[in-house]
């Protein structure tokens, strides 16, 4: 078990006691984590004592107030951003502004926890700055490594988790003190947006873990005689739901019994990323054409779809990782950026090749061969 080194900086004797207590024993681990961290307690009374410590030796996380004798909380922050110390800070005070919020938040503050806290909260803001500490020092290792890929992969997955979250959480704070009504229907709005935001987090997820999969050396691929009219007609049950919402027909041009040798896994996520992003970027009362055949030794897919098309400049980046095409048309659609990557990948594990044909408000057609063995 690792164990980081966590500095309590505040004036009052009561709270630095309550922390310790609360986090003597504590531990914070992640499915992402070789192993859990504990936590050694360190405490100053001033923001002078905080400093003479973190110069002294390393320090990982600081829960700092900012109302201290002497130099200010804001201070201190501002001294660890100019020595560049590797430390992430979380404030803790009762006399929080939006104007100390902004500043705390430029010079590198993680968040705000407003006193009085209750242990719960307390550790769950922890256990919240310290899976922000393991990520910022992977992806500085990784740097560090030149695995360039995986680092903008980490610090774009930040990103796209960070802002759902703070909106969710808002939404929660609102209706956790009824500022908007004392009835349910008050807040409705909010809750759909939630779920709108909770949807596009799974989606991320899932992708995430497809992508994981693909990538991981250790993942064993399950190559056997699979039925592509069994998987296609999977993939439209799945996808039906929310065509059924935007009034969308799918139509399956594929023969039963059409077998081939291959991981039915890798199929599903490249039919269910084509056909679901058919749906998605459709128009309503569109239409979603899936053609699955096998000539001259390979297997051709191709979903084509009556949507808003994409132009010929956009079409050359919608491989790459993390890359959404925006526009009027596609700002309230959800996604993670990786569907289109990820089925790229899982294509070219066959030797097989994928493009696009689109025309802007006209539709697109996706097209896959893999070669069969």
């Amino acid at each position: 078990m690792s164990k980081l080194k966590l500095l309590i900086v505040d004036d009052e004797p009561g709270i630095r006691s309550g922390v310790e207590r609360v986090l003597r024993n504590f531990t914070v681990g992640y499915p992402f984590m070789e192993e859990d961290f504990s936590f050694e307690i360190l405490e100053a009374e001033t923001g002078e004592k905080a400093i003479e410590i973190i110069d002294s030796m390393p320090i990982d996380i600081i829960l700092l107030d900012n109302k201290l004798p002497g130099i200010h909380g804001i201070e201190v922050l501002e001294y660890i951003k100019s020595k560049e110390y590797d430390i992430s800070v979380m404030m803790i005070t009762s006399y929080a502004s939006l104007e100390l919020a902004v500043k705390a938040t430029n010079q590198g503050a993680f968040n705000f926890v407003p006193k009085p806290f209750t242990p719960q909260e307390l550790k769950t803001s922890v256990e919240n700055i310290t899976k922000h500490l393991y990520l910022k020092r992977m992806t500085k290792q990784m740097r560090e490594e030149g695995k360039q890929a995986r680092f903008q992969f980490l610090s774009v997955l930040s990103h796209e988790l960070k802002s759902p979250l703070n909106a969710i959480e808002g939404y929660l704070r609102i209706m956790k003190e009824e500022q908007a009504g004392n009835k349910i229907e008050d807040y409705k709005e909010m809750i759909n947006r939630s779920l709108e935001r909770i949807k596009g987090m799974r989606s991320l997820i899932f992708d995430l873990l497809d992508l994981t999969r693909i990538e991981s050396v250790r993942k064993k691929r399950d190559l056997r005689p699979i039925d592509m009219y069994d998987i296609a007609k999977s993939v439209c049950n799945t996808v039906e739901p929310l065509a059924i919402q935007r009034n969308i027909k799918i139509h399956l041009d594929c023969e039963e019994h059409l077998y081939i040798t291959a991981d039915s896994n890798e199929m599903e996520i490249i039919l269910n990323n084509l056909v679901s992003n058919a749906v998605k970027y459709n128009k309503e009362n569109g239409e979603v054409f899936i053609t699955i055949t096998k000539k001259n030794n390979q297997l051709l897919i191709s979903v084509e779809d009556t949507g808003i098309g994409i132009s010929k400049e956009d079409t050359k980046l919608l491989f790459q990782d993390f890359v959404r095409i925006k526009s009027s048309e596609t700002k309230f659609v959800t996604g993670s950026g990786l569907g289109l990557p990820i089925a790229k990948r899982i294509v070219e594990l066959y030797q097989g090749t994928i493009d696009v044909e689109s025309e802007p408000g006209k539709g697109s057609k996706f097209n896959v061969k893999i070669p069969l063995q």
